[in-house]
């Protein structure tokens, strides 16, 4: 990294990388009134849909899978997108798949529960991968973004079991050009795609004393790539939130 010594000064403002959250319950707005600190929120990314007749031309076809996996709500959103636009019902006795219970619940946004089989993970990919073994002669699709890992697909794939990735979205950056001359004592990232939009928005960004906040190995690795320093990682055993993370970098320099 750039500079392995991270400033000790104090932290007033924090940008976080993601939509302001719908509830006045979130942890972060506890953390601004608690240490009187601002904290703003803007996506750096946006999902865009493939349009179905896109979709089309990588000649996938719904209809021969029988069990589809869902790692997130924009996979569940575009997936019966792609559905409608392509006038597809989904059979009764299709499985799903679901990275975790919230994702498997938002599944009832489309279809009635009491009429589907629908198996939950603990959070990661590879939780459902002793459901599929239970489930082999089922052919597997999962919906997802074009910047989707193959590590799962490819762990799935030693155990014979047939599994097609679709890109139903796609992951772009945002146009931050408006927050060209605002300045915060600390940044928080949450992607690679959050990192690589920075510098897409302002390709000439020095750190100097910004804090750079960033959760998940693959978001560290990102923020190394591209030469930055990481002042507060997420998660670590004492901190599994970045909101925790955060408190225990403000407690140290917000003396």
């Amino acid at each position: 990294m750039s500079n392995p010594e991270t400033p000790n000064l104090k932290v007033k403002s924090i940008l976080v990388s993601q939509p302001k959250p719908e509830t006045e319950k979130s942890p972060y707005f506890d953390l601004a009134k608690k240490y009187n600190i601002k904290i703003d929120f803007r996506p750096f990314i946006k999902v865009d849909g493939v349009p179905a007749r896109d979709f089309r031309k990588d000649k996938i076809n719904i209809a021969d899978f029988t069990a589809i996996l869902f790692n997130s709500r924009n996979a569940i959103d575009h997936f019966f997108r792609i559905c409608e636009e392509m006038r597809i019902e989904m059979p009764a006795e299709t499985k799903y798949f679901c990275i975790s219970e919230n994702i498997g619940v938002y599944v009832q946004k489309y279809i009635q529960m009491r009429k589907r089989k629908i198996f939950f993970g603990d959070g990661k990919m590879e939780d459902l991968i002793p459901y599929m073994l239970k489930h082999k002669t089922e052919k597997f699709l999962m919906p997802c973004s074009d910047v989707m890992k193959g590590g799962f697909i490819g762990e799935v794939a030693k155990h014979g079991i047939e599994i097609q990735q679709a890109i139903m979205f796609r992951t772009v950056s945002s146009d931050l050009s408006d927050l060209a001359d605002i300045k915060y004592d600390m940044l928080c990232f949450f992607s690679p795609s959050g990192i690589k939009s920075l510098f897409e928005n302002f390709p000439d960004f020095v750190q100097e004393n910004t804090r750079i906040a960033g959760f998940g190995s693959q978001t560290h690795a990102a923020i190394q790539e591209f030469d930055l320093r990481l002042d507060v990682p997420a998660p670590t055993p004492t901190a599994p939130s970045m909101t925790m993370a955060i408190e225990e970098y403000i407690k140290k320099v917000n003396k």
